[in-house]
C-alpha cells in the first residue's frame, strides 16, 4: 500500500475534522505529500503538527470552498509549490435539514455551493493538473443519501445525488486519459455532521473516521489493472443492501 502513494501529491478537503482529518493522516502514514484544506486554519495547524510529528510530509492551504475565488487561489498555490497533483480527495461537506416546504433557499445555495459546486470546480481545476501527465485520481466523498432518500434531506440529498451524478459522467469523460475517478458512500461516521444530521442516531454504534480512512487507503493500493467505481461503506448495525 505504501508504495502506491509514497511521494505522490495528495490534496485533502475539508482536512481539519472527521474524516478528512483521518484521511490526512492516514496517508501521511504512507508516505505521500499532503496538502490540507478547511476553513479552519488553527485545526489545520495542529493537525499538521501532529503529522509532521510522525514524520508526515503535509502542508495546509485554508481555504473557504464556498468562494470560488478561493477554490482558484487554491489550485494556483498547488500548481506552484508542487507543479503537479496526483489524487484529489473531494471530502468537504455541509449539512443543513428541514422540511422542504420551510427551507431556504440560502442554505439550499449553500449546501449545492460546497457540496456540488465546490466538487464541480475543485475536479475542474485537479484536470489541470492531470491532464499533461496522463495520470491522476479523484475520489468523492459522497454519502448514503447520495442515492437513498431521507425525510427531512432533500436539498442535503440533491447536492449528494448531483456528486453522483458527476463522478459517473466524469470518469466516463477522462479515462481515455488516463485518469480514475471513484465515489466513496459513507453511512452513518462520528462526526459532527452526522450528528447535526441524524441526531436520533445512537453514536456508539456509528463507524468512526478511520474506517472512512481505510477505504480510501483500500482504493489508493489498487494496482491500474483494478478499478473501483464506488463503494457503499455502512455502519454494521444498519440493515444489510
Amino acid at each position: 500500500m505504501e508504495s502506491g502513494i509514497k511521494g505522490k501529491n495528495i490534496l485533502v478537503t475539508g482536512a481539519s475534522r472527521g474524516i478528512g482529518k483521518a484521511i490526512s493522516k492516514a496517508i501521511a502514514g504512507a508516505g505521500a505529500n499532503v496538502i490540507m484544506t478547511a476553513r479552519d486554519k488553527e485545526a489545520l495547524k495542529n493537525l499538521k503538527e501532529d503529522i509532521i510529528s510522525k514524520n508526515g510530509k503535509v502542508i495546509y492551504i485554508p481555504a473557504d470552498l464556498a468562494d470560488k475565488d478561493e477554490i482558484k487561489a487554491l489550485f494556483k498555490k498547488v500548481e506552484k509549490d508542487y507543479g503537479k497533483l496526483d489524487v484529489l480527495i473531494n471530502n468537504a461537506g455541509f449539512v443543513k435539514t428541514g422540511e422542504l416546504v420551510d427551507f431556504s433557499i440560502k442554505d439550499f445555495d449553500r449546501l449545492i455551493d460546497i457540496n456540488l459546486r465546490a466538487v464541480y470546480l475543485c475536479c475542474q481545476y485537479a484536470l489541470k493538473l492531470m491532464l499533461p501527465a496522463g495520470a491522476g485520481y479523484i475520489i468523492n466523498i459522497s454519502s448514503v443519501v447520495g442515492f437513498k432518500g431521507y425525510p427531512n434531506q432533500t436539498a442535503y440529498s440533491a447536492s449528494k445525488h448531483g456528486v453522483v451524478g458527476l463522478s459517473k459522467a466524469l470518469s466516463a469523460e477522462v479515462q481515455k486519459y488516463g485518469i480514475r475517478v471513484s465515489l466513496v458512500h459513507p453511512g452513518g461516521v462520528d462526526t459532527d455532521l452526522v450528528g447535526n444530521a441524524r441526531p436520533d442516531l445512537d453514536r456508539s454504534v456509528l463507524m468512526q473516521p478511520e474506517d472512512i480512512a481505510q477505504t480510501v487507503m483500500y482504493l489508493l493500493s489498487l494496482s491500474k489493472r483494478a478499478m473501483v467505481d464506488e463503494i457503499y461503506i455502512r455502519r454494521s448495525s444498519s440493515a444489510p443492501f
